[in-house]
C-alpha cells in the first residue's frame, strides 16, 4: 500500500523537491526492508575457548588496520557504542532505531548444529520481550572455522546433518514461528537458508519441513534460499524464493576498480571490489522467471577478520547506496508479480565485515537516513515507475556521483548520461564460471590455479 505525503519537514529532509516544483505530493514505497542481524556481540563459552577469554566480535572490529591509502579502518560505532547483545535493552534500542528509519524487520542468523545451539541468547531474549519489530530467522548452516568462511579446514564446529535433523530443527523453531512478530507470507513463516546446497538432499529436507509446519497448524513454510555461488534458482532445491546476497556473486575479476588505491600493507593479498560496478551488475541483472528477493549492501570490508587477505569494497558511500536502494525499490514494485515485496539488506550490524547500517564514527546516521529517503518518490517521475527509466537514471546519477567524488563537475544531464554508458554496458560474471569456482573451492590449491588461469584468459580477451 502506498501513502501520499506533503509534509514540509519531510520534503526539506528528503531533497525530493529541490527542483523548486510546487508539486510536493510524494508516495511512500511499500517494499519491506529486512536486515540481516548478527548475534555475535556477547560472550559465549565456545568463543572464549577458541579465541581467548571474553572474546566477542568487537575484539576483531577494534583491531582492523588500513591496508591502503584512504582505507577506512577500524570501524568504530557511534550512537549504540560497543554494546552487549545479552542485554535485551540493547536489542530494544536497535529495533527503535531500525523502525525509525524504515526497516521492516531483522533476520537473525540462527546457528544450529544437530541440536546444538550457539549465539542463541539475543533471539531468545527478543522472543521473551515485547520489542516492537518484525523478525525472521536465517539458518546459517555453515561450518564454524578459524578463517570465518565456512571452509572444511580448521573446523571449530561442524555441520553434520544427522538423520533426524530435519524434524528436530523445525520442532525447535515452532515457538518462533508462532510469535505474532514473525514475518510470514500469506500465513507461512519465512525461513531463510544460507547454504541450501550443503544440505545432503535439500528437496527431501524441505518437504519434511513443510509437512512438520502443517502439523503445527501452518499452511506451509515460505523457504527462501540465499543466492550462493552454487545455486541459480530456488527450483534446484524446491524452495520458494532466492535471496540476493551481495557481495556473493558480485566479487569477480570483472568487478575490480579501474583505479585501485595505493596499498601500504606489504602483506596484503586481498581482493578489491568496486561499488560502482556492483551497482551496475545489480541493475543489469535480468528479471528471472522465479521469485527473487533483491539484496543490497551499504559496503563490505572484512579486514577486521582477515587483515591481510580480506575482500574490500571501495568507493561505497551513503549517496550511492541510496540510489541503488531506490532502484531496487522500483524493481520490486514492477517485478514482484504478486510475491512479497521484500528487499534484504546485508546487514544491520556486521561490524567485523564493514557491513552495517548502524551508525559509526565516519558516516554517522547517513546510511540510515539514505534508507529512509529512498522510500519516498514522485509518482510522476518515469524513473520511479519504469524499470528501464529507473536503470537509465541510476547509471546517470551514479556516474555523476563518481565525477563529483573525483572533484569534477557535471554541467548537464546529457553529459551525466553519456558518462554512464560504461556502467550501462557492464555485465555480471558468467554464472557457469561461478558455479565451477564454487565446486573447486573445496580444493584450495586447484582453485587458486584455476582462478589464475581464468584471470589470464580474461585479461587477454580484454
Amino acid at each position: 500500500m502506498t501513502e501520499l505525503t506533503t509534509d514540509a519537514s519531510f520534503m526539506a529532509f528528503s531533497g525530493l523537491n529541490e527542483s523548486g516544483s510546487h508539486d510536493t505530493a510524494v508516495v511512500r514505497d511499500a517494499s519491506k526492508l529486512i536486515a540481516f542481524y548478527l548475534p555475535q556481540f556477547h560472550r559465549v563459552a565456545e568463543n572464549s575457548e577458541w579465541w581467548g577469554p571474553g572474546f566477542t566480535e568487537w575484539m576483531n572490529v577494534a583491531r582492523g588496520r588500513p591496508n591502503f591509502v584512504g582505507h577506512y579502518q577500524p570501524h568504530i560505532p557511534r550512537e549504540l557504542g560497543f554494546y552487549d547483545l545479552s542485554q535485551t535493552a540493547v536489542i530494544a534500542e536497535q529495533a527503535e532505531l531500525a523502525r525509525l528509519y524504515g526497516i521492516h524487520g531483522f533476520c537473525f542468523y540462527h546457528y544450529w548444529f544437530s541440536g546444538r545451539r550457539i549465539l542463541e541468547r539475543p533471539a531468545e531474549n527478543f522472543l521473551k520481550s515485547d520489542i516492537n519489530i518484525n523478525f525472521c530467522l536465517c539458518w546459517a548452516n555453515e561450518n564454524w572455522t578459524r578463517t570465518w568462511d565456512g571452509d572444511t579446514k580448521s573446523v571449530l564446529l561442524e555441520q553434520k546433518y544427522a538423520e533426524d535433523d530435519a524434524e528436530n530443527f523445525i520442532e525447535s523453531l515452532i515457538e518462533y514461528f508462532q510469535d505474532s512478530r514473525y514475518i510470514k507470507v500469506n500465513g507461512k513463516p519465512l525461513l531463510v537458508v544460507y547454504r541450501a546446497k550443503q544440505i545432503p538432499d535439500p528437496k527431501k529436507t524441505f518437504a519434511k519441513w513443510r509437512e512438520l509446519a502443517k502439523q503445527h497448524g501452518f499452511s506451509d513454510l515460505h523457504i527462501a534460499v540465499v543466492d550462493f555461488y552454487d545455486i541459480s534458482s530456488p527450483e534446484e532445491c524446491a524452495a520458494d524464493a532466492l535471496v540476493e546476497f551481495p557481495p556473493h556473486k558480485f566479487n569477480s575479476r570483472k568487478s575490480v576498480p579501474e583505479n585501485p588505491p595505493k596499498v601500504v600493507n606489504p602483506e596484503f593479498t586481498g581482493n578489491l571490489v568496486d561499488y560502482h560496478k556492483m551497482i551496475a551488475q545489480s541493475a543489469n541483472r535480468p528479471t528471472p522467471p522465479f521469485t527473487l528477493y533483491r539484496g543490497i549492501i551499504p559496503s563490505w570490508d572484512n579486514t577486521a577478520r582477515r587483515q591481510n587477505t580480506p575482500t574490500i569494497v571501495v568507493n561505497a558511500n551513503p549517496d550511492l547506496y541510496q540510489e541503488w536502494l531506490s532502484f531496487l525499490r522500483t524493481y520490486t514494485r514492477q517485478e514482484s508479480k504478486g510475491a512479497e515485496n521484500f528487499i534484504f539488506i546485508n546487514a544491520w550490524n556486521e561490524w567485523g565485515e564493514g557491513c552495517h547500517l548502524e551508525p559509526d564514527q565516519k558516516w554517522g546516521l547517513s546510511y540510515l537516513e539514505a534508507t529512509l529517503r529512498s522510500s519516498f518518490y514522485h509518482p510522476s517521475n518515469p524513473a520511479t515507475e519504469s524499470l528501464a527509466a529507473a536503470r537509465e537514471a541510476l547509471f546517470a546519477k551514479t556516474e555523476e556521483l563518481i565525477l563529483v567524488q573525483h572533484g569534477k563537475q557535471i554541467t548537464d544531464e546529457a553529459e551525466a548520461r553519456a558518462t554512464g554508458l560504461a556502467l550501462a554496458r557492464y555485465r555480471p560474471p558468467n554464472p557457469i564460471v561461478q558455479q565451477f569456482s564454487a565446486i573447486l573451492i573445496k580444493w584450495p590449491f586447484v582453485h587458486r590455479i584455476a582462478k589464475r588461469v581464468y584471470s589470464m584468459i580474461s585479461h587477454i580477451r580484454g
